[in-house]
């Protein structure tokens, strides 16, 4: 072997790399598609600001001092008025069942209070279970209380305007009254190390099976397909109700997380969750022909998940596109659960529909995977 360097043997190298590169079309793909789908989520998805939150109206004032709040409320663009409650009750539903945000409480005598100057209350319960979603928000709207009343301020009331604030807002910031980001922190890790450990250990498990040469003595031991995916997949579940014990019991010992709920109910859905994550990586396992690309592919879906769930960033202040797309991934319906369960108490009625969501996308990918395994067999 010559000791003296030489481009043409370099660049025979690097020629013989591309020719790789192109070979290996699914590394190649996740080589330019990782980059772009970082660029749109962080650059278009991506938003610290949210606005437009659903708030409901729970008015017993019917005044012009009521009207004007809210559409200043409005027009701030924090706040869209999507439900006018009847009873607390109902208002304390829709906070309970994350169909909104916030909740404005105008109590009957607001007008009649603030006309005498007493400083009417004006109740405002915000769902605190994420504080980035809320902190901007709030923060708007006690400036707009004294600002929206002064055009109605006049004649004999003029006088209310130089007073700190015409009204009295009080911030009732329901399950995390201290704004503690570790609350909405240390539930969701439950779901987002789950979809990490569990889809790539299940991918590179078939996977290594493939590389090894023991998927033949598989094929040759009489079992069919659904008990293959099931042997394969059970035991991971074991694991994961391991991981979700030890990352409960770090936030109840070490973070202080309230368990307000039943953890009995959040363990029959941790199944769900679980077993849809393997059915994931077990899909994944059937199209990668090595365990890099095993990997490749978990990358490209643990990214989205992390990203469009509401996990890092709030969920209500993404655009509507990466909403849609987001409710397709199983971590987003599950934080909603196990920080539902967790903090707010929530029984089975209330996560409901998030539940329903993980089943439909159990069974949709469970399908797919079976069938892939089927081909792979034959």
């Amino acid at each position: 072997m010559t000791a003296r360097f030489s481009f043409s043997r370099l660049a025979a190298m690097i020629r013989k790399e591309f020719i790789q590169m192109r070979r290996d079309r699914l590394t190649f793909a996740m080589m330019l598609g990782i980059p772009v789908m970082q660029l749109v989520l962080f650059g278009y998805a991506i938003n610290s600001d949210p606005k437009h939150l659903p708030t409901a109206l729970f008015a017993q004032d019917n005044s012009v001092f009521t009207r004007s709040i809210v559409k200043g409320m409005e027009n701030s663009d924090y706040f869209d008025i999507v439900a006018k409650p009847e009873t607390a009750a109902e208002a304390d539903d829709l906070i309970r069942t994350g169909k909104v945000q916030f909740v404005l409480q105008i109590p009957a005598d607001f007008s009649r209070e603030l006309q005498r100057g007493a400083r009417p209350k004006l109740l405002l319960d915000a769902d605190a279970t994420d504080p980035a979603a809320t902190g901007n928000a709030v923060a708007g709207i006690q400036l707009l209380t004294a600002q929206v009343l002064n055009r109605d301020l006049e004649g004999p009331l003029a006088s209310l305007r130089p007073a700190p604030d015409p009204v009295n807002l009080v911030i009732h910031r329901r399950y995390n009254a201290e704004g503690r980001t570790e609350l909405n922190i240390v539930p969701g890790l439950i779901g987002v190390i789950l979809t990490m450990t569990m889809i790539i250990f299940t991918a590179l498990a078939m996977t290594r099976e493939v590389e090894r040469g023991t998927m033949e003595n598989l094929l040759t031991m009489p079992v069919r397909p659904f008990e293959v995916m099931m042997g394969k997949i059970l035991p991971y579940i074991i694991v994961g109700y391991i991981q979700a014990a030890v990352v409960l019991a770090a936030a109840y010992w070490l973070f202080d997380v309230p368990i307000a709920g039943s953890l009995g109910l959040l363990a029959f859905v941790l199944f769900f969750f679980v077993a849809a994550n393997l059915a994931v990586g077990f899909t994944f396992s059937t199209l990668a022909r090595n365990q890099l690309q095993a990997v490749q592919m978990t990358i490209f879906f643990f990214l989205p998940s992390i990203l469009l769930s509401g996990f890092m960033f709030p969920f209500r202040g993404m655009p509507h596109w990466a909403q849609w797309l987001g409710e397709v991934l199983p971590l987003t319906h599950f934080l909603r659960i196990v920080r539902g369960i967790l903090l707010k108490g929530n029984g089975i009625s209330e996560i409901a529909p998030d539940l329903l969501a993980l089943l439909a996308f159990l069974t949709v990918v469970s399908i797919v995977s079976l069938n892939r395994f089927r081909q792979t067999l034959d």
